[in-house]
């Protein structure tokens, strides 16, 4: 053994040589495996809230064509305002006195499925 080249605690002074290299690179790789999680979570949040804020509208659209202040089906009014918003709509449902009720989906842009959106609208109370 050479004069210096042994470790207080190590045996033979070359145990732990490139461990913390190891070490290193298995934290960089948690660390970008909580990455991709984080922007998988973030990405189905902005698609759910796309799907819901497209079945609000629509759901507003189609109650002010049930009540007569817009003219159209409201039906067909809400599944236009669903597609000017990347929608597209999956049920509708107009319950009488003015109230519809809106379910929409989104196929684009989600990784693991479909994002949903539902929502009911009419007359103020």
């Amino acid at each position: 053994m050479r004069a210096g080249s042994a470790r207080v605690g190590d045996g033979d002074g070359f145990a732990e040589s490139g461990s913390g290299t190891i070490l290193a690179v298995a934290l960089g790789l948690v660390v970008l495996a909580c990455l991709a999680a984080a922007l998988t979570l973030a990405q189905a949040m902005t698609m759910a809230h796309r799907a819901a804020s497209a079945a609000d509208l629509a759901a507003l659209a189609g109650a002010d064509a049930a009540r007569g202040l817009t003219a159209g089906d409201p039906c067909v009014v809400a599944s236009e305002t669903a597609a000017r918003h990347g929608a597209s709509l999956s049920a509708c449902t107009v319950l009488g006195r003015g109230i519809v009720e809106i379910r929409t989906k989104l196929d684009r842009g989600a990784v693991f499925g479909t994002a949903t959106g539902r929502s009911r609208a009419g007359p103020p109370p």
